[in-house]
């Protein structure tokens, strides 16, 4: 997982950023609505919507947006029919990207990719071609201030995670768990009150690309660019910051 927790929490303190501008809202709108009307208004039952309502408490998003996002998912509001769809490419470099999106007009969304990939020194590619080199996985972060890494490694080992790493460079655990378990484990640390930083879903990468200097920079500036665009939901690289 070497790289994948600096980028994180990088990711992760931009999140804080992007909630308080209120970016993040309609993100998070848009990906409760697709969850319930794929998995129903219920997130006892449904995971990923579970998900994505506290990531709407973490924003300090209004429980009435949150209701009413939910009801337009399940039919009992009108709404916007939202698509997924995932894009690949390549960044500077020739790191991979797995773009995820959702829109309501795909043309636009794959235009809008298009342009900000090759404004960026990137470029679009064909479906499957970086695809292979990730993983699905649930991933979550504990802030070393929280937990003794003994006492964690064996309680999140027990809820039915796979691995805990513990880069000394870095402020916090990383736990990563099959995608289906990521709930559990996140509960278990609740109950033993070990806040999780960050839990997620993600694509982790099997291998990494080392990027450098004003080539990690430029990187970094092209996905800056895509999470800025409304329709993209998710963007994940293998690119490793030096």
């Amino acid at each position: 997982m070497a790289g994948h927790s600096k980028w994180a929490q990088i990711k992760h303190k931009k999140a804080h950023t992007d909630a308080k501008r209120g970016k993040a809202f309609t993100k998070i709108v848009k990906e409760i609505s697709v969850a319930a009307r794929m998995g129903g208004g219920d997130p006892d039952g449904n995971p990923r919507l579970r998900l994505a309502i506290e990531k709407a408490k973490e924003a300090n998003m209004p429980s009435d947006n949150v209701r009413k996002a939910i009801m337009k998912g399940t039919g009992e509001l009108p709404g916007t029919t939202y698509e997924e769809s995932t894009y690949e490419g390549y960044g500077p470099g020739g790191a991979a990207l797995l773009i995820e999106t959702l829109t309501d007009n795909r043309n636009r969304t794959v235009s809008e990719v298009r342009h900000i990939l090759s404004k960026n020194g990137g470029s679009l590619g064909e479906a499957g071609c970086v695809s292979w080199m990730f993983e699905k996985k649930g991933y979550l972060l504990v802030e070393k201030s929280r937990a003794d890494e003994d006492t964690l490694m064996a309680l999140v080992l027990d809820a039915g995670a796979e691995d805990m790493k513990n880069d000394p460079a870095e402020d916090s655990y990383e736990i990563i768990t099959a995608p289906e378990t990521l709930a559990a484990v996140k509960e278990a640390l609740e109950k033993s009150a070990i806040p999780a930083a960050l839990a997620e879903t993600t694509m982790l990468p099997r291998t990494y690309v080392p990027l450098e200097g004003s080539v990690s920079e430029q990187m970094v500036r092209l996905i800056d660019a895509l999470e800025d665009n409304d329709d993209v939901q998710n963007v994940y690289s293998n690119f490793e910051m030096a």
